[in-house]
């Protein structure tokens, strides 16, 4: 059983968006902060009434982000 969610984010033409590795949850936001906070709510409301162990995941889940930076162009 898992007891963390991996969650990859990164920045889009104007949003931060914020995909789950392993589970179909996609949400964005504004800011970082607000994007990391829609994340956590979309996953709630997705396993909300689920049977968490079908999906293999412990109850008391973590969730890990991971931030997609890119590449540092010199001009």
């Amino acid at each position: 059983m898992r007891k963390i969610i991996q969650v990859r984010v990164y920045k889009g033409e104007k949003y931060y968006v914020a995909e789950c590795v392993d589970l179909p949850v996609v949400s964005q936001g504004k800011t970082l902060d607000e994007a990391v906070e829609n994340i956590r709510e979309a996953i709630s409301l997705h396993l909300e009434g689920e049977d968490l162990s079908e999906w293999d995941i412990l109850p008391d889940f973590s969730i890990l982000i991971s931030m997609e930076v890119p590449p540092h162009v010199e001009a």
